[in-house]
């Protein structure tokens, strides 16, 4: 697994609460080989129609989130059942940080598990962080796991974790280590 110590990428707003696992990764999607191919998938029926054309409404289908390294999106951001190819598919996309006001507890172990650190803030600092990238999208977020700080322009937040998953992903150690 790869160290996770710091990012300054493009964030992505999802304005949304209670996205559970199986928008994130739809169901008919498990049966994928571990093999970096979800991050296709990623949100599959948000991003794309029936068709299988691209929503432009959906934010990872607009530039500059297309690139976004970081999603940052309401409480309860992947609640719903414990499907680790959830966290795969985010993975495999290229997000490399959640930050939301609460996550799913099996989905926040698993996303620890695979190097996707979980941030979280209160409602009012999600809110505030979710308001600045939509008014400039071109953002730049950075998430310091060291210091334990998201950093957006005149915005600056401390975030706290368990040691024993922020140690996880300082060192990349996975369930071996």
């Amino acid at each position: 697994m790869e160290k996770f110590t710091h990012i300054a990428a493009p964030a992505c707003p999802l304005r949304a609460e209670n996205i559970d696992t199986d928008q994130i990764l739809p169901a008919r999607y498990l049966k994928l080989p571990r093999n970096g191919e979800h991050g296709k998938v990623l949100f599959h029926d948000l991003r794309f129609d029936a068709g299988g054309n691209e929503r432009a409404e959906f934010p990872l289908n607009r530039a500059p989130w297309r690139a976004a390294k970081i999603i940052v999106a309401g409480r309860n951001f992947g609640g719903g059942s414990s499907r680790e190819a959830a966290v795969y598919a985010l993975y495999d996309y290229g997000i490399r940080c959640a930050v939301a006001p609460s996550f799913g507890d099996i989905f926040s172990q698993n996303a620890t598990k695979n190097g996707l650190l979980t941030a979280t803030l209160s409602e009012a600092e999600t809110s505030s962080l979710l308001l600045a990238l939509e008014r400039e999208p071109t953002s730049i977020v950075t998430v310091d796991l060291v210091s334990q700080s998201i950093t957006c322009g005149e915005l600056k937040f401390q975030f706290v974790m368990d040691q024993s998953r922020r140690d996880r992903l300082l060192n990349g150690w996975d369930d071996f280590d």
